[in-house]
């Protein structure tokens, strides 16, 4: 069970959050998933009232430091993108040529099984470990956590070379998801 301290208590706060894969599984090797993620991130934005301040796409993982605009809630918004996130993501597994397909749908098939509000798969594990950016300070140092993280994982020598990451729009590069700069 989560820490109380892990909950999104004030709605319009940013957030330093962190979505991760059941069993920490390596979904995101495959640009087609990537894509439903960004994708999936840009809609939030348009329709949910999602602000993104930062942003990182890992192999199993994605941080966000996000806040909810005025008149909307950080808390329903990441729910709705899990929810729909998982479906697309597991249909997409199911639909294609993916040689992991069948142990990736049994992991996400028993992550669920044992879950009364899980129908069939369990794509995201519980929670977001959000932390509430008090400071300006803390948001600086978790926005560059988050941009230094495919350079801990030797995947590019420098952030804004990741395409999946908010690093390239600081950087004053077009990325691929529009970032409100802290």
């Amino acid at each position: 069970m989560a820490s109380d301290q892990y909950f999104i208590r004030n709605q319009n706060a940013i957030y330093f959050l962190t979505m991760t894969v059941v069993d920490w599984i390596d979904v995101f090797t495959r640009k087609e998933y990537k894509f439903l993620i960004t994708d999936s991130l840009i809609y939030c934005q348009k329709e949910k009232g999602l602000q993104i301040h930062g942003w990182c796409l890992m192999s199993n993982h994605l941080h966000l430091l996000a806040s909810a605009k005025d008149g909307y809630n950080l808390s329903d918004i990441l729910r709705d993108f899990k929810k729909f996130t998982s479906k697309k993501i597991v249909a997409a597994i199911n639909s294609e040529v993916e040689i992991r397909k069948d142990w990736m749908l049994y992991r996400f098939e028993f992550a669920g099984k044992f879950k009364v509000n899980v129908k069939d798969y369990k794509f995201w594990q519980d929670g977001n470990h959000a932390m509430e950016c008090f400071s300006y300070e803390f948001t600086k140092q978790k926005l560059n956590y988050i941009h230094q993280n495919p350079v801990r994982a030797s995947i590019v020598d420098e952030a804004e070379n990741y395409l999946f990451s908010s690093a390239r729009n600081y950087a004053g590069l077009k990325g691929l998801v529009e970032t409100n700069f802290i």
